[in-house]
């Protein structure tokens, strides 16, 4: 392996994740339009924005090993963004009591502007029946305002659900390490 590698999001949720691998790595800011293409697969959406993020910043810093990583959730047929407020977030919520979400989050690696790899993790969350008042708790307690889906499975939104269906339970937070793990191991990255 040669050329550092940089983690194209500054999301701490995400740069949480990849420290768990014990690699040293960076992170950069992608500069990409997120909007959904007319007609856009949800699955497509996260695959193209990951390897979007990844050659953005890979163009940035020639010889570096860059990660991207998008996630999509899907409910009802359509892509469920940040909530962004409180109000819209306990609105998410509501809709989604009783109900399923599947998130869809994919992970591309690049060097030099071209693709070494990529994956795509599904996982499917059962959410519990909720009252008004125990989103409005949730919600209010964790704040959960820059999260898909208006919740922190890894904290305590994990109170919100009956299961969550996965291969990868990081995959959920943001980022899926199995896949990544594979990846960097395929890029020539010494890991465990």
């Amino acid at each position: 392996m040669s050329g550092p590698l940089i983690l194209a999001s500054t999301s701490r949720y995400r740069r949480e994740l990849l420290g768990r691998l014990q690699l040293p790595f960076s992170t950069g800011r992608p500069d990409v339009d997120e909007t959904p293409l007319p007609g856009e697969a949800p699955a497509v959406l996260a695959a193209r924005l990951a390897g979007a993020k990844a050659r953005e910043v890979a163009r940035l810093h020639p010889g570096a090993w860059v990660i991207g990583s998008d996630q999509v959730a899907t409910f009802d047929g359509r892509a469920l963004g940040k909530p962004g407020t409180r109000d819209a977030a306990i609105a998410q919520l509501e809709s989604m009591s009783g109900s399923s979400v599947r998130f869809l989050t994919a992970v591309a690696l690049c060097r030099g502007g071209t693709l070494a790899g990529e994956a795509l993790d599904t996982t499917t969350v059962r959410f519990r029946r909720l009252e008004r008042a125990a989103i409005e708790r949730y919600v209010d307690a964790e704040q959960p305002l820059d999260c898909a889906g208006s919740f922190k499975s890894e904290g305590l939104g994990i109170t919100l659900f009956d299961a969550i269906e996965t291969r990868d339970p990081t995959a959920l937070v943001g980022l899926p390490l199995i896949a990544t793990a594979r990846l960097l191991r395929d890029a020539g990255f010494i890991l465990p």
